[in-house]
């Protein structure tokens, strides 16, 4: 009976330290900071556990330029705009505070190609060039071009700055070619079949005056809307395509181009040409380069040097609702 209770007492004694033990550990383990045993839950406030970084708002997202690149296509004597373009990188340079370049490009689809592979930030893109970019997702409008209206009857400019222009056909002066229809058979000087106001708009207008773009007429590419006109006055074509006016572009040298040439037939209005910039640009960055640009028509000196290049007199911000026209009005050519 003794020896039962002595066991007793033992196994009782035992268990007592055993349960001293195992509440020192669980002590020493809360005061070294120990971390629970894996699947336990942390007992720590809500307030003091990590939460998600949150995500970047959309003017904090994209591209952001260390040196900006620009490019454009010449619309007059290409060996002479590259020259005159240089100032626009110092400008633009200084309103933006990071280096500019400016560079000619030789097509529109070249300047696209740039801007879909990251290699030029702003392209100065015509209407249809600019539609067929952003088709590819390589580009985004963010200002159109302000110029004075045009007087049909003479060519001289307006006193109202429009953000619309025409396109128009020309033929010498005293021609038999009277009407679009006389140009069956006849060869036109165009730009680009990319071209707006060289290309695209007149040649819908021609088509739809029974005479195939493609097939009823002969047709010659030329650079330049400067080069369109002389084209014409050389008798290298019968009639060339070319934006309203173009003829005062080469005035300077032939005086009495307009005795000289006559214009045949003027296209509906077509939006004006675009400022786009590469389509992951960033929001915050596309707001300086819009205030950039539409600085430059807002001094004297600065819209001589932006007139000399693409006869612009400003610019004013755009967006990509403007040009649903335009994507009507190529699907008619198709």
């Amino acid at each position: 009976m003794l020896n039962r209770l002595s066991k007793v007492r033992f196994l009782i004694a035992a268990s007592l330290i055993l349960l001293v033990i195992a509440g020192c550990g669980s002590n020493n383990n809360a005061e070294s900071g120990a971390s629970p045993s894996a699947g336990a839950e942390s007992s720590a406030p809500a307030s003091e556990q990590a939460s998600p970084s949150p995500s970047p708002s959309p003017e904090h997202t994209g591209y952001v330029p260390s040196e900006l690149t620009v490019q454009f296509v010449p619309s007059q004597n290409a060996e002479t705009l590259e020259a005159k373009a240089k100032p626009l990188e110092k400008l633009l340079g200084d309103a933006l505070g990071i280096p500019v370049k400016v560079s000619v490009s030789t097509d529109y689809n070249t300047i696209i190609e740039a801007m879909q592979s990251k290699k030029v930030d702003v392209g100065f893109l015509p209407p249809n060039t600019y539609v067929q970019a952003k088709g590819m997702d390589a580009a985004e409008v963010i200002l159109q071009a302000q110029r004075f209206g045009v007087n049909d009857a003479d060519g001289t400019p307006t006193t109202e700055l429009v953000d619309s222009y025409k396109s128009m056909f020309i033929v010498k002066a005293g021609s038999d070619i009277k009407t679009l229809a006389d140009l069956k058979g006849k060869t036109i000087a165009w730009q680009s079949v990319t071209s707006s106001a060289g290309y695209v708009y007149p040649a819908v207008e021609l088509k739809r005056a029974g005479v195939d773009p493609n097939t009823d007429v002969k047709s010659i590419e030329v650079k330049g809307h400067d080069k369109g006109v002389l084209a014409v006055l050389n008798g290298d074509a019968d009639a060339a395509a070319i934006f309203q006016d173009a003829r005062n572009v080469v005035k300077g040298d032939v005086p009495d181009i307009f005795e000289k040439t006559a214009a045949l037939h003027f296209t509906i209005p077509i939006p004006n040409d675009t400022i786009s910039v590469r389509s992951d640009m960033n929001k915050e960055w596309i707001a300086k380069i819009q205030d950039a640009f539409i600085s430059l028509g807002q001094n004297e000196e600065s819209r001589q040097i932006i007139f000399e290049i693409y006869s612009h007199q400003g610019y004013a911000k755009s967006d990509d609702s403007k040009f649903d026209s335009v994507r009507d009005y190529a699907q008619a050519l198709q």
